[in-house]
């Protein structure tokens, strides 16, 4: 029996080969990586990477879907909503599972792989639901919204540059690195979409996330007002002794301007 998109699920369905070939492409998925896919509906990228990693976990909260998806003896499914998946128990449980690399991983120094067709309704949420893991995250593979991805990777001094541009990229590298057209999908949704790299990094800065996450969302909280008007009265609430050039709107400064000042801060 044909599945029929959920819209209460934010469902849309990959059926462009080029596109889904294109895709694997981009994650370059290895025989015994640790890789766990959101939302893997029709299993469209499901299949090739299952075909690449020999085991593969996925998470879907449709149960039609999920019922499908444990006939194949090379999936764990996880049925449920993602954003209740404790994802730094599920990457030890994965890591230490015997049999599942030639070689037990440690999750601090490896970490688990995340793919996914992001629901659009909710892909934002994800995405914080994420940071809060990402110390057992070795890279991320998303598609969204192209115009989310736009804020997300958008540099201080444009439109696109926003709360959510300075609240991931103090933590991630990330890159555009593929366009991917409504007729992509089934049903089309009525946007563009586009694939995200992420990668945490390496050594990021040392902060109290949330004190950061205050921070940048009362900067952010009235855009078009220079900060002296939002921000200058946080930081006077909080004793702020220190220097910091509030005679500037929230766009127009730089993520490390922010990282340094919740630093400052605490």
């Amino acid at each position: 029996m044909k599945h029929i998109a959920r819209k209460r699920f934010g469902q849309h369905f990959l059926t462009d080969q080029g596109i889904i070939d294109a895709i694997v492409r981009e994650i370059a998925p290895l025989p015994g990586d640790h890789m766990v896919e959101i939302g893997p509906g029709l299993a469209a990228l499901t299949q090739p990477l299952v075909e690449r990693l020999g085991h593969l976990t996925v998470i879907e909260l449709d149960r039609d879907l999920a019922l499908r998806l444990r006939a194949h003896p090379q999936l764990t499914v996880v049925e449920s909503d993602v954003l209740k998946v404790d994802f730094t128990a599920l990457a030890h449980e994965l890591c230490s599972a015997p049999g599942s690399a030639s070689e037990p991983r440690q999750v601090d120094r490896v970490g688990v792989r995340v793919v996914g067709n992001l629901p659009y309704n909710i892909s934002t949420p994800i995405l914080f639901h994420l940071l809060d893991h990402v110390a057992v995250i070795q890279d991320q593979h998303f598609m969204l919204q192209k115009e989310v991805i736009d804020r997300m990777v958008a540099r201080p001094a444009t439109a696109d540059y926003s709360r959510l541009s300075v609240m991931l990229q103090w933590r991630y590298a990330m890159d555009n690195v593929l366009f991917v057209p409504p007729e992509s999908f089934d049903p089309p949704p009525r946007v563009d979409s586009a694939i995200v790299r992420m990668v945490p990094l390496a050594q990021p800065p040392a902060i109290d996330i949330k004190l950061y996450g205050e921070l940048v969302q009362t900067a952010f909280s009235q855009r078009r007002k220079i900060l002296r008007n939002t921000l200058g009265k946080w930081l006077e609430a909080r004793d702020f002794a220190g220097t910091f050039d509030l005679q500037r709107r929230a766009e127009e400064v730089p993520v490390q301007e922010y990282v340094a000042l919740a630093q400052a801060v605490q």
